[in-house]
């Protein structure tokens, strides 16, 4: 896995999410669209992909999946998905990204809580480069599973405050 220091991709990333944003607000003008994943979160190193996070009304669930694909993003067909939540990619060169379009108030809106609790400490954020600098070398399963060990501690550590 090559991971990229902070300084060679998030502000070409933080540019990309306004384009997205943008775009997403378009479509779904009632969402709340936050940048997540470890390029929203300063000195964290990345593979240098964008991650959105895209609330909606539970409600406003199924039918915003459609609005989504059928502007051209394609569903993640081999990762979780429910009614709270679906895992959509946007393939355009130079503008991809991910998508987890969560239901308001699911468990889902954990991506906020994770990315949140590191804006807030500097030394989680130092942590988790260390747990993704040391899990490099593995294989992507190995290196997701390294990486989700961290963040359930972190999301349990959360819930305790």
């Amino acid at each position: 896995m090559r991971l990229l220091q902070p300084l060679d991709y998030q502000a070409a990333i933080t540019s990309r999410f306004v384009l997205a944003r943008t775009q997403i607000h378009r479509l779904l003008p009632h969402a709340v669209v936050e940048h997540v994943g470890s390029s929203a979160i300063p000195g964290a190193v990345s593979k240098g992909d964008l991650d959105i996070c895209v609330l909606v009304a539970k409600s406003d669930h199924q039918p915003s999946v459609r609005t989504l694909t059928d502007w051209g993003y394609t569903e993640k067909l081999d990762t979780l998905r429910n009614e709270q939540l679906c895992m959509l990619e946007w393939h355009k060169p130079n503008e991809e990204h991910a998508v987890q379009l969560v239901a308001h108030g699911s468990p889902f809106e954990m991506f906020i809580t994770f990315r949140d609790a590191l804006l807030t400490c500097p030394a989680l954020v130092d942590e988790y480069n260390q747990v993704k600098l040391n899990a490099a070398h593995l294989s992507a399963t190995e290196y997701r599973a390294a990486k989700s060990t961290f963040i359930e501690r972190v999301l349990r550590e959360t819930k305790k405050q």
